[in-house]
């Protein structure tokens, strides 16, 4: 058998050739760790749906920031989980709040070592679980929701957060928080804009971390899962508000999103590794089924091969790690 003397396999026989060519990397400064924070709790708890995560306690939280900022990661997503919650989800807007104080805290511990990012929403807060306030007749009123995230993202700046990242779907929310933000004189806050965020059955850990009281869906914000072009009109109208960065959420069934984001903007695209994406590979990798380390390297790998440059993971620690052995 006669064929060209081209042979690809050449430089996949060593390690040092595929590290050498290799053409996608995982830095530990393209990682964004998310973390929860509960009020009233005195140790840890554990979240069963995503075994090695938990709720914080602050101690817990500052001492994970710290750890984040120490091995490199680009920031920490703090999400608050109250122990009260009410129909307007009143406690968002608290300046003692546990999101309010959670990032108040860790920025005092890490200062501008690891960036401090805050999720600007409503669902932990609401005793109905949705993302905004409810009309009288029980659908989510889009206009004064936005009222409430403009002023949840000014708290935020203001305790401390370098990143603010809308993430509730209302139509307008990025202009409604960059002018509050510019207004309240905090022109160099960064918008991590939650661009094209669709409704997932992959969100379901997610509940429990958060302690979601939702009825119902979230259908009718967050995008239908058969959609692109979608996308991309939503991520070219957060553009024009004046996204910093957009994010694709969820990654892994949403690749080819990522991809056509990528193609179609400049900026820098963020993707989400959600909680149903982790514990998949968990549960999996517990069973015995898969190679848990590799499952880990190739979900992150991919999602940052389609085009995402920073990836919100719970693996982020210990990819980071990794990463520097």
């Amino acid at each position: 058998m006669t064929f060209p003397g081209v042979r690809p396999r050449r430089l996949r026989a060593l390690p040092a050739l595929r590290s050498m060519v290799a053409e996608t990397s995982v830095a530990p400064g393209q990682l964004i760790l998310p973390v929860f924070v509960g009020e009233g709790l005195s140790e840890p708890k554990p979240i069963t749906s995503m075994p090695g995560v938990v709720q914080h306690t602050m101690d817990s939280l500052k001492a994970t920031a710290v750890e984040a900022a120490s091995a490199g990661l680009a920031g920490v997503m703090i999400f608050g989980l109250p122990e009260h919650k009410d129909a307007q989800g009143s406690q968002a807007l608290a300046p003692d709040g546990i999101l309010t104080t959670a990032l108040r805290e860790v920025r005092a511990e890490v200062g501008d070592a690891c960036l401090v990012m805050s999720d600007v929403c409503l669902d932990e807060f609401t005793d109905h679980g949705h993302c905004g306030v409810l009309t009288a007749d029980g659908h989510v009123d889009n206009d004064a929701t936005l009222e409430i995230y403009a002023e949840m993202a000014v708290l935020h700046a203001e305790a401390g957060a370098h990143v603010v990242g809308p993430s509730g779907m209302m139509d307008g929310q990025v202009g409604a928080i960059r002018s509050a933000l510019d207004r309240a004189g905090h022109p160099q806050t960064v918008i991590l804009a939650y661009s094209a965020k669709y409704a997932s059955a992959f969100y379901g850990p997610f509940r429990e971390a958060v302690n979601s009281s939702l009825s119902g869906d979230r259908r009718t914000y967050q995008q239908d899962s058969r959609n692109l072009r979608e996308a991309l009109r939503e991520i070219e109208l957060d553009i024009a508000e004046g996204a910093d960065i957009i994010m694709v959420k969820p990654a892994l069934a949403y690749l080819d999103v990522i991809a056509a984001a990528r193609a179609a903007c400049d900026l820098p695209i963020a993707a989400y590794n959600i909680s149903g994406e982790y514990a998949m590979v968990e549960a999996a990798a517990a069973n015995g089924w898969i190679d848990r380390e590799r499952a880990i390297e190739e979900t992150v790998t991919g999602i940052r091969r389609a085009g995402a440059d920073v990836v919100l993971t719970y693996w982020a620690l210990e990819l980071a790690r990794s990463v520097g052995r």
